[in-house]
């Protein structure tokens, strides 16, 4: 019986030993950083030294990629890595949404991770484009254009939770405070020319002498310890001005997270009147417990508590809650912001409802409609909407998307008119969407949210990092309010001052300084990241590629010289002058 040939590329991996262990050493160089992005991603205590040398493993052995399809797979095999230790959470997550078994999930998620992050891939191919230039300083020249390709497709790229390493800088009071200039994804570019500095040093230090060149090998790693002192010195010195600059007043919030979770449950067991009445008592009974024991001036409910449309009633149910939800406002005197549905036409939003009462007895509405929809879950775009793909997905979502940032008046108790940026869930997470509202001029953040379809608390405190980096990066502190957690009060400079625990029924009651209404570089100049980032890689890149071009044919890299004919030189008595 005749067996098939191997095909040739395969029978050359089975049968070369060198190119096996090449490869072997790139993945456990990449299982070894993505461990460490593991321990970073737990923004806790001190983590955030994982950060410092995560990718060092990655990039020693990045140091054997020969050719294309050795920095291809190390980018590959690392985002397989990646997910799997950094996001653990999100197959069992997915799961349990759409009601189907994780381990069907986890092959499809591993399988789309290069999808999901593709900037591991970019990396490793543009460093080894740009070292095998063989200019002066391959080493910087690689890490600038590496490390401005990988942030430029984070930021430009569509990833699910917008997640970044520079939130791994969390727990970091001083280091984190540059995120007021460069954004999260800034301290990433930052973290990863720090990581090979540290890179640098080893691989100069196990080489022979001669190999080291002029430079001590230590003094990239030199280079690097001065760098991270100095973000230590500016952090400092940035906290200290704030805390002098802002002498605005502090207004007193009350946060309700009142651990209702499963609706759907609810109204199978209760139907849909007897649901409503038991979200609102508690959400009542909770907040005058708060009002109890402060005298708040400020009250915040989480995402879409009140399960559905407000100010316009789909019954005379519907209508007598709406009735009630006012009476309250006008009843306490304090400003009420919650989340539910709001309808315009045949369209639903999902809309934060700011209600106030203006001191007559009547209560003054405002809404902010969600812009940033989650996919599918919540928003189909419309090119892929179709019967075809809702009977797949059931659960595909019917929300249209709000008009973009806006800034609403809260009201006034005995300061002046407080202004506040609000954002809904997945709206936190992108900087650029973040920094254009708070441009147009707020107190403070209100952030609602509903964080409870995840199994733990590992994904809702990536999501409460990723909203106090928002804080940092606009100067605004942030009130933010979950239905089952983690809710909390955000300073300016991204200190978490209180905060409730996951899955508890709990409130929050904390004082919270108004911000001085500062522009911060990333508010004025935050939109020039993403084409400032790849136009660095794709000069460093296109000068690499231009140098090799040359060196490979150097009469097509420079014009010829014009030579002239020489007339023969006289000789004789005709040569004479």
């Amino acid at each position: 019986m005749s067996t098939r040939p191997l095909p040739k590329r395969l029978r050359r991996f089975w049968t070369s030993k060198r190119l096996r262990d090449r490869l072997l050493v790139l993945a456990l160089g990449a299982f070894a950083s993505a461990y460490l992005l593991g321990v970073c991603s737990r923004t806790a205590g001190s983590s955030y030294l994982a950060c410092l040398v995560a990718f060092v493993p990655w990039l020693l052995t990045l140091e054997r990629a020969e050719r294309r399809r050795d920095a291809l797979f190390a980018g590959l095999v690392m985002s397989v890595f990646f997910v799997a230790l950094v996001f653990p959470w999100f197959p069992e997550t997915a799961a349990s949404y759409a009601a189907t078994s994780p381990s069907l999930v986890w092959p499809l998620f591993l399988l789309l991770a290069p999808v999901l992050e593709p900037q591991f891939v970019v990396f490793a191919l543009v460093r080894l484009a740009v070292r095998r230039a063989d200019r002066p300083y391959p080493a910087l020249r690689a890490a600038l254009a590496a490390a401005a390709a990988y942030v430029g497709v984070e930021l430009v790229f569509p990833k699910l939770f917008f997640d970044t390493v520079g939130l791994g800088l969390h727990p970091a009071a001083s280091l984190r405070q540059g995120a007021e200039i460069v954004g999260a994804h800034g301290l990433s570019f930052l973290l990863l020319l720090v990581n090979e500095g540290l890179a640098l040093s080893i691989v100069r230090l196990v080489r022979a002498p001669k190999d080291r060149g002029f430079a001590h090998p230590a003094l990239p790693a030199a280079l690097v310890i001065l760098a991270v002192l100095a973000g230590v010195g500016y952090g400092r010195a940035r906290r200290a001005a704030l805390a002098e600059a802002n002498t605005r007043p502090a207004i007193l919030v009350g946060v309700v997270q009142a651990n209702i979770t499963n609706y759907d449950k609810l109204r199978a067991e209760k139907g849909a009147f007897e649901t409503v009445r038991t979200i609102l008592d508690t959400h009542f009974k909770l907040s005058d417990a708060i009002r109890e024991r402060k005298s708040l001036e400020l009250l915040v409910w989480p995402e879409t508590v009140y399960p559905t449309t407000f100010g316009a009633p789909k019954s005379e149910d519907g209508a007598a809650f709406d009735e009630e939800i006012g009476a309250f406002v006008a009843k306490t005197g304090v400003p009420l912001v919650f989340g539910s549905y709001e309808s315009e036409g045949d369209d639903e939003y999902n809309a934060a409802f700011f209600l106030t009462n203006d001191g007559n007895g009547k209560v003054r509405r405002a809404s902010y409609r969600k812009r940033m929809l989650f996919p599918f879950t919540e928003w189909v775009p419309p090119m892929l909407d179709s019967p075809s793909l809702r009977s797949l997905m059931p659960w595909a979502g019917h929300w249209k998307r709000g008009p973009g940032p806006a800034v609403v008046r809260v009201g006034s108790s005995g300061h002046d008119d407080v202004t506040a940026l609000p954002l809904i869930c997945y709206d936190v997470l992108f900087p650029g969407f973040v920094a254009e509202a708070a441009a147009k001029g707020a107190d403070l953040i209100v952030t609602l949210s509903n964080d409870s379809w995840f199994p733990d608390g590992r994904a809702p405190r990536l999501h409460l990092v990723s909203a106090a980096f928002r804080s940092i990066e606009t100067r605004l502190p942030q009130v933010r309010a979950t239905n089952s957690g983690i809710s909390a009060i955000v300073s300016a400079d991204g200190e978490i001052l209180a905060r409730t625990r996951f899955d508890e029924e709990e409130t929050l009651a904390a004082e919270v300084q108004l911000a001085a209404r500062l522009v911060t570089p990333m508010m004025a100049f935050g939109h020039l990241r993403a084409p400032a980032f790849l136009a660095l890689a794709a000069l460093l890149l296109g000068h690499a590629w231009w140098f090799r071009a040359g060196r490979r044919n150097p009469r097509a890299s420079r014009p010829e010289r014009r030579t002239e004919r020489r007339r023969p030189r006289a000789t004789g008595p005709a040569a004479a002058p």
